[in-house]
């Protein structure tokens, strides 16, 4: 029998979780549920105006997860050996994904228990400790600040590979193009800063976007490109490269692979603004479909990419391309030329977070408008000395991959989901066991990865080696 208004109403404010978690699966939309403690029944409040489809909700995942760390994969398997990486890749990505789907999950029961419409992912943080058990509910603050520190620190991090990234690709198709320049690696990234720091003036997310489309298109265009490179002239796969070359430099391996999947704090904006949200879990939904394209191109990159250029590979595999071919030169300036134009989008995560509340000091609209210039201008330039510093593109993606990836996709998740659903009804130890293991998991890749990454910096720094290849 269906129910009335009041039942609904009565079933919303009650404060047996378990009522609630059966209305809110039968009712099968969280935007549903949430129109109905809002606007009496009328409307789902999903089907705003900007709401997006499941299509494009693919889109949006695609392209926050095909980055630079794509052409990594590549120097992972090397890390790894040619079948270890084929094998490995997959375990770390199916855990990867599986702990977006706790976190999803958790941030639902979240938005359930505190009456809103949406969380991001530092306010599920929050969210789980503050609704969770009486003695973890003071820790709500400080874990919220904990997760939010990681994600600016990440976001900053991308942005120092995006500037590495550039400057490298530009540097070595200008060295092969017109046969070399008096110019070095970091007069280019200087040369880059100069055109960022005013297109990361924009404000607004909607002017960002055609920058983002043509971002988008361009990668998808290189991609095709480099697959090309990679696919021809193949040899024997035997012959080329070890199928596993020990454990030495595993936790390599893991901070890249971790650095690749650098798309979980999309997970909760792209499924609140999704026109149907139910769709983007399950295992036929949008994330689980949009993920196994991205692990597949992934494994695909890092095989072939590997047996091509052995031992040889470097941080990102376009600096690998020949340098005698203008076809090979164009796809470096067109993963760059996409790369730059990426840029403001990252930057826009850390520079959300923190500028809000260095300008609400300023009482005066003019005072605000240089704070906010000057404020975007100091954390571009941060981003350039941090790049400056460490010129290497393997170095940066495994150190942000170990220190930061490793928290907010294999530590944080789990950890949300244990308290968000302790102790409850339907709760299996189980799940705590699996959780606690995947935790685990986490810290160890994170202290062994992070020792290993810090290791390869200072060796990087006492050798002599300018680590900036040509190619040519």
């Amino acid at each position: 029998m269906p129910r009335s208004k009041d039942d609904k109403v009565s079933i919303l404010e009650s404060d047996d979780l378990e009522e609630r978690r059966s209305f809110y699966t039968s009712e099968n939309s969280l935007g549903k549920v949430n129109s109905l403690r809002r606007s009496g029944f009328e409307e789902s409040i999903r089907e705003f105006k900007h709401s997006t489809s499941d299509f494009e909700t693919l889109i949006h995942l695609l392209k926050g997860n095909i980055g630079t760390g794509c052409l990594a994969i590549p120097q992972a398997f090397m890390n790894i050996g040619l079948w270890g990486g084929v094998i490995g890749l997959p375990v770390i990505g199916i855990i990867s994904i599986h702990c977006m789907h706790l976190l999803l999950r958790s941030s639902r029961e979240l938005c359930w228990r505190s009456g809103k419409d949406a969380l991001n992912y530092e306010q599920t943080a929050e969210m789980c400790f503050h609704h969770g058990p009486e003695r973890v509910r003071p820790w709500s603050k400080i874990f919220f600040r904990v997760v939010q520190t990681f994600l600016i620190i990440t976001q900053i991090g991308f942005c120092c590979v995006y500037l590495v990234f550039v400057s490298l690709n530009l540097y070595q198709a200008m060295e092969c193009m017109f046969g070399g320049t008096s110019l070095g690696p970091i007069s280019y990234m200087g040369i880059v800063v100069v055109p960022l720091i005013f297109l990361c003036f924009l404000r607004n997310l909607k002017l960002l976007a055609p920058v983002s489309s043509v971002a988008m298109s361009l990668q998808l265009l290189g991609l095709i490109f480099i697959i090309y490179y990679l696919v021809r002239d193949l040899p024997v796969v035997e012959m080329k490269v070890p199928a596993f070359v020990g454990f030495e430099k595993l936790p390599l391996f893991f901070g890249t692979a971790m650095y690749t999947f650098e798309g979980i704090n999309l997970i909760l904006p792209l499924e609140n603004n999704m026109r149907n949200p139910d769709r983007f879990p399950g295992w036929n939904g949008v994330l689980n479909s949009g993920m196994t394209l991205v692990l597949c191109l992934y494994v695909g990159i890092g095989f072939y990419g590997y047996l091509e250029y052995g031992d040889f590979v470097l941080g990102s595999i376009t600096l690998n391309l020949p340098g005698d071919e203008v076809l090979s030169q164009s796809v470096k300036l067109l993963f760059a030329l996409a790369i730059f134009m990426s840029y403001p989008l990252q930057f826009y995560v850390p520079v959300s977070i923190l500028l809000p509340s260095i300008v609400d000091k300023f009482s005066t609209e003019r005072g605000k408008y240089w704070v906010d210039k000057a404020f975007r201008t100091g954390i571009v330039l941060l981003t350039f000395i941090l790049a400056a510093a460490i010129p290497n593109i393997a170095l940066f993606t495994n150190l942000i991959g170990t220190i930061c990836s490793s928290n907010l996709v294999l530590i944080f998740p789990p950890l949300i989901e244990t308290v968000t659903f302790w102790p409850d009804k339907g709760w299996c130890y189980s799940k705590l066991i699996k959780n606690v293991c995947i935790s685990c998991f986490g810290i160890f890749g994170f202290v062994t990865g992070a020792f290993s990454s810090v290791s390869e910096i200072v060796s990087f720094y006492k050798s002599d080696d300018t680590a900036f290849a040509t190619g040519c």
